[in-house]
């Protein structure tokens, strides 16, 4: 939840110089209640932390929130901003990394963000933590390769140290890093963006949207879907819309729909490309479908920002 940062006190660490906007600069620490970091004139670089264990506290501009395990806060470069472990918090452990975002992550980003520039994605469930978790270890060790050998990799079950830093200098590191760092992006913000179940819808619909969600670009049939979830067509066709408010394939085309609009906003793909990567066999028919269902042509849809959810 985000507040006032009015009552932040100044931090532990006043002016603290941030890593210049073309380094990847990764690292995990396990801070004490006296760590505290400010910076009166921002960064020219992005900063992304991800809370693994305690509680911490960023103010960035006027905008202030607590960080718990589980929570990707973001900063946008070029805004006064301070951080350090929560008053009451016994300690602060969290992964954070400094570099130039992409722009394909903005669109992801967006639906999150709480005012000047920062970005607070929550909640995004346990069932992806330990991906999460797994991308920033390999971001660290992609960070140190030197290009002239397999790039290193943590020992499963190693804990990184309480300082745990390393810069990607190579530009085949970079990259790599920027890579997992894209992952961490994608799954928090999609997982945390996922709407809860309904209550009281039948498990086997739920598998069924759940298979629908996964691929929405597989040739998904009432027959097909129906014997995953071991009804017979008729009764699971009946069923699901039912419960859904939607027939089984028109929740397909929805899903569908919303996986074009993703590729129009974050690539450079055509939009008979598009059309054929989202399940439609037809341009023509993906352009009617797709301007009933966000008031414009794919083409026009891509200039205007993201409008999936609205």
């Amino acid at each position: 939840m985000t507040v006032s940062a009015d009552g932040l006190p100044e931090a532990a660490a006043p002016g603290a110089p941030a890593p210049p906007p073309g380094l990847v600069v990764v690292g995990h620490f396990d801070q004490p209640p006296a760590y505290g970091i400010n910076r009166p004139g921002g960064a020219d670089s992005w900063l992304f932390t991800w809370t693994t264990g305690g509680q911490g506290r960023l103010r960035h501009g006027g905008t202030e929130t607590r960080a718990g395990a589980g929570d990707l806060v973001v900063l946008a470069p070029g805004v006064a901003h301070g951080y350090g472990v929560a008053p009451g918090a016994p300690r602060w452990a969290f992964w954070w990394v400094h570099c130039q975002a992409r722009p394909s992550w903005r669109s992801w980003l967006r639906p999150y963000d709480a005012g000047a520039g920062m970005y607070v994605v929550t909640p995004t469930p346990d069932a992806v933590h330990g991906r999460i978790e797994a991308a920033f270890r390999r971001m660290l060790d992609d960070a140190r390769w030197t290009g002239t050998e397999a790039p290193p990799v943590t020992a499963p079950g190693e804990e990184p140290g309480e300082e745990s830093v390393a810069v990607a200098h190579g530009t085949a590191a970079r990259e790599l890093a920027l890579c997992s760092l894209e992952q961490v992006v994608l799954l928090t913000a999609g997982a945390a963006g996922t709407e809860p179940p309904r209550p009281g819808v039948d498990d086997r619909v739920r598998r069924a949207q759940a298979l629908i969600a996964a691929d929405p670009t597989a040739p998904h049939t009432v027959h097909s879907l129906a014997g995953h979830v071991a009804l017979s067509p008729s009764r699971f066709a009946h069923l699901f819309t039912q419960q859904i408010g939607q027939s089984p394939m028109r929740a397909l085309r929805e899903a569908r729909l919303r996986h074009a609009a993703r590729l129009l906003e974050s690539t450079d793909l055509s939009v008979e490309r598009v059309a054929a990567a989202s399940g439609f066999a037809s341009p023509f028919h993906f352009n009617r479908v797709f301007r009933d269902r966000y008031g414009r042509p794919p083409g026009a849809y891509r200039g205007s920002g993201p409008m999936v959810g609205s």
